[in-house]
């Protein structure tokens, strides 16, 4: 057993301990990995004026000053990817390459907003014969944040960048399970900046979330997570005129045309259904087959997919670890439970564990590919968030892009085929926030392309220049007439 870690709250640069703590635990073996204060809405408040005593003298430098910060901020990055890396997979379950690369991805953030923020926070001019006007861009002040479990450094580095370089402080409430490696990074960060500008409450949802949304103080939060909370979130801020950013639940589906070749699309589509073990918004969740190709696909998926090993993050062999918590597993058996007891799909479980001894310790769970001609499945409709491939048999393309849509969310898709065009012509119907042609996953998406989604799966663009930047700035232009 490795040593048990103790975290604590940060707040103006001090650790603040708790009256309670919670044991956040290894998905993979049960172990307790830290002990953690639990915050309360007193603590957001502290953390909040903390932030907001810090703004103005944080505003007030000069960008190349805040850049500079940050700068060091993603130095500390980089160093942590090392010396956080065995944390984070305890911390998440996850396998080392995955950890790693939400510190990547975390750093790669860091770099594209200090590469643009120079030209965003430039003020715009409009000349005319009757007045010249300038547009300034000013923080908000002190912008919150709420980070989910399955991608927690990479998701907060969305929102912690933008908000310290235009000028804001920070509060973030890291999620309730995954918090201990996102907490002490963050906490390496605001020992490198002025006190207050980085302030850490961890605390459940219900308590810490909601203070922090309901702070008056607090003029901005940034939100990802499920579209219930999203939709709390959203209520919350409206009460005290905020804005909110919210990058809520998908259920992504990949439509794949006729032509495709088979061979290459099943392996390609490996790491876009099974990262964090399929619990990852924009993981492919669905998918639509020609209905002539229906059997060989999904023999073709169990044969591809059942070479692979399900086990414990440290364990080389593993493609994938376990599910996050107990509530979680739950819902995945029980959509699997579903699946088998319905006469309109066959569902087979295939691949094996690399850690049999671990079975009854950690929450795995092996791919299982599901055939269908019925797209209102609960397995299809719901978001599964789990090693599930459903496939999906369909007559003609056009009622393989009607279901597609058939559905409250709208984040991500994918279509698939050797003609491209072709495939580009079906993707523009789709009602999703981007959609891949030939790839789906993580190493689809790019700096400078806006991310989010259609319907229920969020408000607001992260991951790109003026939608994601605007988010954390108010807009005051200076008019003189001539």
């Amino acid at each position: 057993m490795s040593e048990i870690l103790t975290i604590n709250n940060w707040i103006n640069n001090q650790e603040v301990p708790s009256e309670k703590y919670r044991e956040s635990r290894d998905p993979g073996n049960g172990e307790v990995v830290a002990r953690v204060a639990q915050g309360d809405a007193s603590t957001v408040e502290a953390a909040a004026q903390a932030a907001h005593a810090a703004q103005k003298a944080w505003a007030a430098l000069p960008l190349a000053e805040r850049k500079a910060y940050a700068q060091k901020c993603m130095e500390i990055n980089v160093a942590a990817m090392e010396d956080l890396l065995e944390i984070a997979v305890r911390d998440t379950g996850y396998e080392k390459r995955t950890a790693q690369l939400d510190f990547g991805v975390a750093i790669g953030s860091w770099q594209y907003y200090l590469s643009i923020i120079d030209d965003f926070l430039k003020p715009e001019e409009i000349h005319d014969e009757a007045f010249d006007a300038y547009t300034y861009k000013v923080p908000k002040g002190v912008a919150g944040a709420i980070v989910p479990w399955n991608m927690p450094i990479c998701l907060c580095m969305s929102k912690l960048p933008l908000a310290i370089l235009t000028g804001n402080t920070f509060v973030v409430k890291p999620p309730s399970d995954a918090p201990v490696a996102l907490t002490l990074l963050l906490q390496r960060f605001a020992k490198a900046l002025p006190a207050g500008v980085i302030n850490v409450v961890n605390g459940g949802g219900g308590t810490v979330g909601t203070a922090l949304c309901e702070n008056d103080l607090i003029t901005k939060v940034g939100f990802t997570g499920g579209t219930v909370g999203g939709i709390d979130v959203a209520e919350r801020c409206a009460k005290h005129l905020k804005t909110c950013t919210l990058e809520l639940g998908g259920n992504d589906a990949a439509i794949v045309l006729p032509d495709a070749d088979m061979d290459e699309v099943v392996p390609a589509m490996m790491n876009g259904l099974l990262d964090r073990s399929g619990q990852i918004c924009f993981a492919i969740k669905r998918i639509y087959v020609p209905n002539d190709q229906l059997d060989a696909y999904f023999e073709k998926f169990c044969e591809v997919y059942g070479k692979l090993k399900t086990g414990y993050g440290l364990n080389e062999e593993a493609y994938y670890g376990p599910l996050m918590n107990k509530s979680q597993y739950e819902h995945v058996m029980e959509l699997i439970r579903l699946t088998e007891e319905t006469p309109d799909a066959e569902i087979r479980e295939v691949g094996s564990l690399a850690n049999p001894e671990l079975a009854d310790k950690g929450y795995y769970v092996l791919p299982h590919v599901v055939k269908t001609r019925n797209n209102d499945l609960p397995v299809v409709q719901l978001e599964q968030f789990g090693p599930i491939i459903p496939l999906i048999g369909y007559d003609t393309e056009e009622q393989a892009l009607a279901w597609a849509n058939a559905n409250p969310f709208g984040l991500c898709s994918s279509v698939w085929s050797k003609d491209t065009r072709h495939a580009a012509e079906i993707a523009v119907g789709i009602e999703a926030g981007q959609t891949f042609i030939n790839r789906h996953s993580l190493f689809a998406l790019s700096y400078g392309i806006p991310f989010g989604g259609f319907k229920d799966s969020g408000i607001g663009r992260e991951f790109t220049g003026d939608l994601s930047l605007g988010a954390y700035v108010e807009y005051h232009t200076v008019k003189v007439f001539k």
